[in-house]
C-alpha cells in the first residue's frame, strides 16, 4: 500500500508543479544563505587564525560553503524539472533520471542534517583549539622583533579589548609568562636581576598584565602592575578590591562568541533542511502523479501520487533484501573467480 496517496486531476497537477517550482527557487535562495553563512564564518575564523592551534576549525565553514553551492545546483535543476513537467514532451527527457535524482536529494538532505549537528557540536573541539592557540600566542606576545611573530602583540591586544577579556583562563595567566620584551628591560637594574634570578627558566615574570586588559569603565586608574602588592597602591587590597581589569578569560569569551554564531548557523541549516525535504517530497508527487495517469495519451485524466510506493517497513525490507542479494552476488563472483584460478 502506497504511503500518503493523493488523487490528482489536471488542475491539481498543474498547481502542484507550479507550487513546487516556486519552492525550488526559494530553496535556491536558501542555498545562497548557507553559502553566505559558511563564507562569513570562514572570514571570522581567519581574523583570529593566529590564536588557533590548527586549521581543522576551517572544515565546517568549508563544508557549509560546499553544501550551499550543491543546494543551489540541485534546486535549480529540480526547478527546471518542475517547470518542464507542465509539458509532457519536455518532461519525458527527465523521466529516466528522476529516481536517481530523488535518491541523491535524500542523501543530500541527510548530509544537511549532519552539517547542522556539526554546527552544534563544534564548540567541543573549538574549546581545545582556542586553549592551545591562546597559550602559544601569549608566549609570543613579547617577540615584537621576531619575524613571523611581530604581529602577535597587536593581535592579542585587539582581541582582549574587543572581547573584554584577559589571559587564557583569567588575568593570572599573564603572571606565569614573560610578556615584556628583553628590549625594554634594564638588565643592570636590581629588580630585573632579582626577578630573572628567582625563576629557573630565566624569564622576567611579574604580577602584571598588558594595558589591553584594563577595564575603561573602572572609576580609578588601571592597576596593571604589582597587582598583588597592596603597599604599591594607595587604598588597595587585591583580595577584596574589585580589580579594574577584565576578569573573564579570552578562551571563554571567544568560545561564547563563536559558539553562539554556530548555534544560529546550525538552526538556519535545519530550517534549510526542512525546505529541502519539502521540495523533495513535492517532486516525488510530481513524478508519481505523472507516471500513473489513467490514460497517458489524455493529459486531463486522473492519476495518483505518493511519497513511497509501499509502506516504510516494506520499503526498508526491500532495500535490505536488495543489499543482501548484491552481497551474495559478489560472493558468487568471487567463488567463480577462485574456481577458474584453480582449474587454470
Amino acid at each position: 500500500m502506497a504511503l500518503m496517496k493523493v488523487k490528482f486531476d489536471l488542475k491539481k497537477r498543474v498547481k502542484l508543479a507550479q507550487t513546487v517550482w516556486f519552492m525550488y527557487w526559494f530553496a535556491v535562495m536558501a542555498g545562497v544563505l548557507v553559502f553566505s553563512m559558511g563564507l562569513f564564518f570562514k572570514i571570522e575564523l581567519r581574523k583570529r587564525s593566529e590564536l588557533m592551534d590548527n586549521n581543522e576549525s576551517h572544515f565546517l565553514p568549508n563544508l557549509l560553503i560546499l553544501m550551499g553551492l550543491l543546494a543551489c545546483g540541485i534546486n535549480a535543476f529540480g526547478g527546471k524539472v518542475c517547470y518542464d513537467s507542465l509539458d509532457p514532451v519536455k518532461f519525458a527527457k527527465w523521466k529516466p533520471m528522476l529516481k536517481t535524482f530523488l535518491v541523491f536529494c535524500v542523501g543530500f538532505n541527510a548530509l544537511l542534517v549532519v552539517t547542522a549537528l556539526l554546527c552544534f557540536l563544534m564548540r567541543i573541539p573549538l574549546q581545545f583549539t582556542l586553549a592551545e592557540g591562546l597559550r602559544n600566542g601569549m608566549k609570543f606576545y613579547k617577540d615584537t622583533d621576531t619575524p613571523g611573530r611581530c604581529y602577535m602583540k597587536r593581535t592579542l591586544d585587539l582581541m582582549q579589548m574587543e572581547f573584554r577579556c584577559c589571559g587564557n583562563d583569567n588575568y593570572r595567566d599573564w603572571f606565569e609568562i614573560q610578556w615584556v620584551s628583553n628590549r625594554y628591560l634594564d638588565f643592570a637594574a636590581k629588580e630585573v636581576k632579582d626577578r630573572i634570578g628567582s625563576n629557573v627558566d630565566g624569564q622576567y615574570l611579574m604580577d602584571g598584565v598588558p594595558f589591553s586588559c584594563c577595564n575603561p569603565s573602572s572609576p580609578r586608574p588601571c592597576i596593571q602592575y604589582q597587582m598583588t602588592n597592596n603597599t604599591a597602591h594607595y587604598s588597595y587590597d587585591h583580595y577584596t578590591e574589585e580589580l579594574n581589569v577584565w576578569k573573564r578569560g579570552c578562551r571563554d569569551a571567544m568560545l561564547s562568541y563563536y559558539g553562539g554564531m554556530m548555534n544560529v548557523i546550525g538552526a538556519l541549516v535545519l530550517l534549510v533542511t526542512l525546505v529541502e525535504i519539502a521540495v523533495t517530497v513535492g517532486l516525488q508527487y510530481v513524478d508519481t502523479s505523472l507516471s500513473t495517469l489513467a490514460n497517458p495519451e489524455d493529459p486531463e485524466s486522473e492519476s495518483e501520487g505518493w511519497i513511497l510506493e509501499k509502506t516504510v517497513k516494506e520499503t526498508f525490507t526491500d532495500i535490505m533484501d536488495k543489499m543482501k542479494a548484491m552481497g551474495k552476488g559478489s560472493k558468487v563472483e568471487e567463488g567463480d573467480e577462485a574456481a577458474i584460478a584453480t582449474v587454470s
